[in-house]
């Protein structure tokens, strides 16, 4: 950004409060007088909830116009704050139901009318309040509620609305809301943890028996009750296998149905076969041969049975899973801590009929665009809105990151759920409901956890093989037991086939990168760094090459008066007079210099004058008349066609790095002259400093001409630096950065510098530019200053480096798992892996890489 936002100018008018007007292309509520996105046709401005409508529109007007927008439905995550339920509702016009006295009909009109000014009267059927004289309105018919979505963490391309089965049908795994809401309830993890708790009180006592016939076996065998053993074991296994193992047995059936083998896949045939060869076991022995039975475990010629098995297998699946999603919501913990931000109240000011202020507590989802609003000591900014009077310091670290409070008075900008310090404000709401940015920032950092990263393609095409890989290992480990190993060989064969097909569980390996990405861009969110997407998450940790813009990145973006000098030895005119005749020459100017000069004399509190004849001289400067005296602002061209240095040819100039120098002209001579600059951010020097200690090239791109440019390569040890650069220009000198095969990472703030972020293959837009920016970036920097960088690139390699090790872990534990399972140990060295242990090896690798996500939560910005 090479320009001054008008907003930004300090004492800006407030744009005027409009009515509520419908988004041409899809039909949303948008009020004019904060749509950030709009367009002219025709003579007419109209005005757009989002850039992907403008677009549209901007490409075929007619047909758009031509054509009746439908209510838009709002299902991709967005939020509305202050309310139980945090999705926004349903945009639909109410019904027109048909009056029928106006038809022609005299049945009584029996529908509800409510007074515009007073809420509490409602009546049936039309007339006046009988409170206030006005006519009642019909009563509007509530707003439907969009239905809850859910998705897969493991699958992000799985949506399913209500009603219906929750289950994802690629991976079995529970879907989970798209849009997380304060109150945090799960009714997977309730029924499982109920599942858990009924089934270990079931398989308790299974494993009590199988353990005393291995302690005694000989006591077993003589108790007069042996032979009844396999039927209590077939009383307790049955519940435990049958009811709380069910969502598996439904999972590994949907996942053959959907030919899509997972993780329930081998769970329900392990503990399928398992059960089922029990079963048949205890009532038809005899059909067996006497070669299955084991002394330590039968009587006669009964087999041996697996139900302890079965049933412990079935309780440590279930607690994995009880543990897996307790862990998975902490995941969310992030966005829920930052909806808990937003205050629920907000005091309302009003002027009462007899012309009295009064103020009232409302619900925070009944503040409107243009409310003034009181913010009290220590209380909560309720929405984003501009101070109106007051001041006092806001601490906005929940939202920026920086712990600093920021300073606030009358014009400032204030945040909402931001914490307001020892002063009063008057605040007029401007962005309220799911267009404040808390509200933005819980969309984006949902949306970009719901996104894949360039790595899981890797996880993906193993998983793939993965399960039809283990069910073939498990048939020959089946085939290799029986046919070569000790007796009982079928006993044998059936015991390591069901550990094969438990151990090797999948579920580590989808999760290794959708955990760390949530964890990762829920930490980087609260460190006021917003990630919109996982690729660029990936990406930032290969970047080679910083692209930056000057104003408004490296710089304030706000030009101020650095210096004042008055010509003479003694001087005609006083700084102060020469600043003071300037300035009000200057109020009639749009210029941002000519603004930085008003500034100024209003902080110096110095009285202005009227202009009288202004004329502005494009790209000189500007003259007129103030207090009887011709002044002339501008540039050296201007003072020389003024004449205003005489015979003098050229002047000698103050020079300060980076400022441009505006001279003054009081009746035809030189009396001075002014410099402006664009200050460093304080931030800047320090992280660039960083950055190039890192190996990081750095490359500066400014529109300002060059010995400005110069200047300020100069004092931040920037060698690769352009000036006098188009807006176009700055993406043809990213493209041919990438060309020469770097990994470009572009910082900016503006409108120019759109192109080059959406070109570069990872776009850092600063928090505190304009909306476009914003949108054409990948990453947000809330704070708007270079520190966001540093903080962005740690975050990066610590996601990064946590996915790896989850991936490592992962692939390690299968490779050496379903060996053991499979009995490569038993030749050499007599061990067997038992399907118990290996359920709960299974069940503990899936949390053990969700606990190791989550370690990102402290990881250290």
């Amino acid at each position: 950004m090479d320009h001054l936002d008008p907003a930004d100018i300090p004492n800006a008018a407030p744009s005027p409060a409009k009515a509520q007007e419908k988004d041409p292309v899809c039909g949303m509520d948008v009020n004019p007088a904060t749509a950030r996105y709009k367009t002219s046709h025709n003579g007419k401005e109209y005005s757009f909830c989002c850039a992907g409508c403008q677009a549209k529109f901007q490409a075929n007007p007619e047909k758009i116009l031509s054509s009746a927008p439908k209510p838009m439905t709002m299902t991709s995550g967005l939020v509305s704050l202050g309310g139980p339920a945090l999705v926004v509702p349903t945009l639909k016009k109410p019904a027109t139901v048909p009056n029928p006295q106006s038809a022609g009909g005299s049945a009584k009109d029996t529908r509800a009318y409510v007074c515009p000014m007073c809420p509490e009267v409602r009546q049936i059927g039309p007339g006046p309040c009988p409170k206030c004289g006005m006519a009642l309105d019909l009563e509007s018919p509530p707003l439907s509620a969009t239905k809850t979505e859910y998705t897969c963490p493991m699958h992000p391309e799985v949506v399913r609305a209500e009603p219906g089965p929750k289950i994802c049908p690629i991976c079995g795994m529970a879907l989970e809301p798209r849009t997380v809401t304060v109150e945090e309830d799960n009714p997977e993890l309730r029924d499982m943890t109920r599942r858990f708790w009924i089934s270990l009180a079931l398989t308790a006592p299974l494993l009590a028996i199988a353990m005393g016939s291995m302690i005694s076996p000989h006591m077993f065998m003589a108790s007069p009750w042996n032979w009844g053993l396999p039927w209590l074991e077939l009383l307790l296994a049955t519940p435990v296998v049958l009811w709380c193992g069910w969502p598996f047995f439904q999972r590994g059936w949907a996942s053959l149905v959907n030919r899509s083998t997972n993780m329930f896949t081998l769970i329900a045939m392990g503990t399928g076969v398992a059960y089922l060869f029990s079963v048949v076991a205890t009532l038809f022995p005899q059909i067996f041969p006497a070669s299955f039975s084991s002394m330590t475990r039968s009587m006669g010629n009964r087999p041996d049975v697996y139900f302890e098995a079965a049933a412990a297998i079935v309780t440590l699946v279930l607690l994995g899973q009880v543990l897996e999603l307790r862990a998975r919501s902490q995941t969310s913990s992030a966005i829920r801590a930052l909806l808990d931000l937003s205050p629920k109240m907000a005091r309302l000011m009003m002027t009462s009929e007899d012309g009295r202020d009064d103020e009232r507590d409302i619900p925070l989802e009944e503040v409107k665009p243009g409310d003034r609003l009181r913010v009290r000591p220590g209380e909560k900014i309720p929405v984003d809105g501009v101070v109106l009077d007051g001041s006092s310091v806001v601490d906005e670290s929940m939202i920026t990151g920086e712990s600093v409070p920021v300073e606030k008075t009358a014009a400032s900008r204030v945040i909402g759920a931001t914490v307001n310090g020892n002063g009063s404000l008057v605040m007029r709401a401007e962005r309220v409901g799911s267009e404040t940015m808390l509200a933005q920032i819980v969309q984006m950092v949902s949306q970009a956890q719901r996104t894949r990263a360039p790595i899981q393609r890797l996880a993906d095409k193993v998983a793939g093989w993965f399960v039809p890989a283990v069910i073939a290992i498990a048939v020959v480990t089946f085939i290799v037991w029986v046919s070569f190993g000790p007796e009982p060989r079928f006993a044998h064969a059936i015991v390591n086939a069901v550990a094969v097909l438990i151990i090797a569980c999948p579920c580590a390996l989808g999760l290794a990168t959708p955990m760390a990405i949530m964890v990762g861009t829920g930490r980087g969110a609260h460190a006021g760094v917003l990630i919109k997407n996982a690729e660029a998450l990936e990406t930032l940790e290969k970047v080679d090459t910083i692209v930056f813009d000057k104003t408004g990145t490296l710089t304030e973006g706000k030009p101020k008066v650095v210096s004042i000098s008055t010509a003479g030895n003694p001087p005609a005119i006083s700084k102060e007079d020469l600043l003071r005749l300037a300035a009000s020459l200057e109020r009639a100017s749009e210029h941002p210099l000519g603004a930085a000069i008003v500034l100024k004399a209003n902080e110096d509190k110095l009285s202005l004058s009227e202009p009288v004849n202004f004329q502005s001289v494009p790209g000189q400067g500007v003259r007129g008349t103030v207090e009887g005296k011709g002044v002339v602002v501008g540039n050296i061209a201007l003072m020389r066609a003024v004449g205003a240095f005489g015979s003098e040819p050229t002047i000698s100039v103050l020079k300060v790095a980076g400022s441009t120098v505006i001279y003054v002209a009081v009746d035809g001579k030189y009396a001075g002259h002014i410099a402006v600059a664009d200050p460093l951010k304080r931030s800047t020097p320090n992280a660039l400093r960083e950055l190039k200690a890192q190996g990081i090239r750095l490359v500066m791109l400014t529109g300002d001409n060059k010995t400005t440019a110069q200047e300020i390569a100069r004092s931040l040890e920037i060698e690769d630096f352009k000036a006098a650069v188009l807006p176009a220009q700055k993406a043809e000198i990213v493209r041919s950065l990438q060309h020469e095969g770097r990994v470009v990472a572009m910082a900016g703030d503006g409108i120019n510098d759109a192109p080059a972020l959406a070109q570069a293959q990872v776009g850092i837009a600063m928090g505190t530019g304009t909306d476009i920016a914003m949108e054409s970036g990948s990453i947000t920097l809330l704070k708007g200053d270079l520190e966001g960088i540093l903080r962005a690139r740690k975050l990066s390699q610590a996601t990064m480096r946590n996915i790896r090790q989850n991936l490592f872990f992962a692939f390690l534990y299968n490779s050496i798992g379903v060996p053991i399972a499979a009995g490569v140990l038993y030749p050499t060295f007599g061990l067997l892996l038992s399907p118990i242990l290996a359920a709960a090896a299974m069940s503990f690798s899936s949390v053990s890489v969700i606990t190791n996500s989550l370690r990102l939560r402290k990881v250290k910005l």
